[in-house]
């Protein structure tokens, strides 16, 4: 029986892929705390010893179907269509698991969700997953999971549930990533920033998504998803969130759903990246009853 023995929300904004003198420059002489937070969650991983990573990737928009990346090999160079002198010649080079996007659809099929894997080389590969799979993966398999843009919460969720019941079926030690930010509203393009250090909090660009994204974080922090999910409509989707909060919605949906009482653990402080609210946070599934071993 396959078994998800961890998760995370991680930034993969492209700040972080540039020399350490530019980042450090950028930083007033500091460098982002989420750098070394990849380091932390790295540890974290190699805890719970997983073979396969999904990663739920907020620049991969579908319509019409929840896609998941059957590719058995991936490897190439990256570069950025939206900031292209910014993030380029990003060399990546992973396994996929063709196995687990053929019983995701499996499931999907007898569940009555749109979801679909795809099996095509030629398939466009994004940051969301390359990033960090060029940061996380050390061996391990990888599988991208798309953000598909007309869906409702309640969509994402079955989703992710979806993928929850597919790993259980399989015989896989899987942590999962939700690749992407809080809350994801751009600085405008002359803004002027406030604070010298390019990554602190007050260069996010609105007070309030401050606030909402620290309340979140805090109510991750107690493991109390069931909160973030009733009043979603009321806070969270109108920031919004990166993807929609899809990559969040996903995890959480293949971790129970409202059931899910996974706390999270902040491995990164709370950073600006051109105005989105972005932190690596770690949730301690194996601590959660629901997914422990069976005796």
């Amino acid at each position: 029986m396959g078994k998800i023995v961890g998760a995370a929300l991680v930034s993969h904004h492209p700040g972080l892929f540039q020399s350490d003198e530019f980042r450090i420059k950028m930083g007033n002489g500091e460098d982002s705390d989420l750098v070394a937070g990849f380091e932390r969650l790295r540890a974290k991983i190699d805890a719970v010893k997983p073979d396969t990573l999904v990663i739920f990737d907020t620049h991969w928009f579908t319509t019409g179907y929840h896609l998941i990346d059957g590719g058995r090999v991936h490897r190439g160079s990256y570069i950025s269509d939206e900031m292209p002198w910014y993030l380029y010649g990003q060399a990546y080079n992973y396994l996929g698991n063709p196995e687990l996007a053929a019983m995701i659809e499996t499931v999907a099929v007898e569940q009555g969700v749109m979801s679909k894997a795809v099996y095509d080389h030629d398939l466009p590969r994004h940051y969301a997953t390359i990033n960090v799979a060029n940061k996380l993966a050390r061996g391990e398999r990888v599988v991208s999971v798309s953000n598909c843009q007309n869906c409702q919460p309640h969509h994402f969720l079955e989703s992710g549930s979806v993928i929850g019941e597919a790993i259980r079926r399989s015989d896989l030690r899987v942590v999962l990533l939700a690749s992407g930010a809080l809350s994801h509203k751009f600085n405008q393009i002359d803004w002027v920033q406030k604070h010298p250090r390019i990554y602190h909090e007050s260069n996010v660009s609105r007070p309030e998504n401050i606030a909402l994204d620290k309340e979140a974080i805090a109510t991750m922090a107690a493991g109390n998803h069931a909160s973030i999910l009733d009043e979603w409509d009321i806070k969270y989707r109108n920031i919004p969130w990166e993807g929609f909060g899809g990559h969040y919605l996903q995890m959480i949906g293949a971790l129970g759903g409202r059931e899910c009482r996974a706390k999270g653990e902040a491995l990164s402080d709370y950073e600006n990246a051109r105005g989105t609210g972005n932190i690596h946070m770690w949730f301690d599934v194996e601590s959660h009853p629901q997914f422990q071993d069976e005796k």
